[in-house]
């Protein structure tokens, strides 16, 4: 028998069915549409990003127009950033290069860092400076120029400063923490097993070991013995040696000329205007492009995050 010949609403519960089913419909799509509408913004937005990311101002670089070269060393120097040994000594070499380049300034502003990447950014300096011996090489220091960013700056002909910037912090250190005490407060026992009795070298979690700290003392004074003789050779006699020079403190700008740690007060403008003679300054800087940002914010280097558990070595 047919359903609806006892139903006399049939035609309406049916057109309300297929109106009901036709509304569902138009809000699936609605949502679809809206989310290719915004998938399709992103892409935009993302491709956008890209080409402002990576066009730069590289335009007029290499055109040999007469111009002072500057290349920027901020925040902390590390393998992995802005401040990373590769890239500001592939900067360098650029800015070195170019037949328009009259001088090249490096502009500091980083606390220090990683000894080994100050190292190398340093060595490269001083290739860079015999292999191209008429081009004049500046530091000019803004906020802070400490530790391994002195380490750096040492390499320069000259190193300008502003009277209240920060120079100096000739010294090495290497941090961690130790939780011992509170592992058996809370009942935790820690249990390490190695193989080599010094494999478990600067544990956090394990009572520290004279012979380990004595060890690390004498790796921390070999490295800043090794920064005082880079110090020393840069700066020549200009240094005027006092007993805290190499303890780990900092001076003022104006203090650090009186001690030649510095040679004089200027900024990028005076020193490219006054100094160098060609007032066009051109940024040499390598940056991290967007790929590298992503890579570097949602990747991880587990080595390294390991390595960095146990303790860090650092100009400072």
């Amino acid at each position: 028998m047919d359903p609806t010949q006892n139903d006399p609403n049939w035609e309406r519960n049916i057109l309300e069915k297929i109106a009901l089913e036709g509304l569902v419909e138009q809000r699936r799509a609605r949502r679809w549409g809206i989310f290719f509408k915004l998938l399709g913004f992103a892409y935009l937005t993302l491709l956008l990003v890209m080409v402002l990311d990576w066009g730069g101002s590289t335009d007029k670089l290499g055109d040999g127009v007469k111009h002072t070269a500057l290349v920027q060393l901020t925040g902390v120097i590390q393998a992995k950033g802005d401040a990373s040994a590769e890239r500001i000594t592939a900067a360098l070499q650029s800015a070195f290069e170019d037949k328009g380049t009259q001088g090249v300034i490096l502009r500091i502003n980083s606390p220090g860092g990683s000894p080994v990447q100050s190292g190398m950014i340093n060595d490269e300096i001083v290739r860079l400076r015999a292999k191209f011996p008429n081009i004049p090489f500046y530091v000019v220091v803004e906020d802070i120029c400490a530790s391994g960013g002195y380490y750096v700056a040492v390499a320069a002909d000259k190193i300008f400063v502003d009277k209240a910037s920060i120079v100096g912090s000739i010294g090495v250190l290497m941090d961690g923490f130790g939780f011992t005490g509170t592992m058996e407060k809370l009942g935790v026992e820690r249990r390490l097993l190695t193989a080599g009795q010094n494999k478990g070298f600067l544990d956090p979690f394990s009572p520290q070991d004279a012979n380990h700290k004595e060890h690390a003392q004498q790796m921390l004074g070999e490295i800043h013995k090794q920064f005082v003789e880079v110090v020393r050779k840069g700066r020549g006699k200009r240094l005027k040696e006092t007993p805290e020079m190499f303890s780990g403190l900092m001076w003022t700008g104006a203090k650090s000329i009186e001690l030649g740690l510095a040679d004089a007060y200027g900024s990028i403008d005076s020193v490219a205007r006054d100094v160098i003679k060609a007032e066009d300054v051109r940024d040499y800087t390598v940056k991290q492009n967007l790929a590298e940002k992503l890579a570097r914010q949602f990747g991880a280097d587990m080595a390294e995050g390991a390595a960095g558990a146990l303790a860090n070595f650092r100009l400072r």
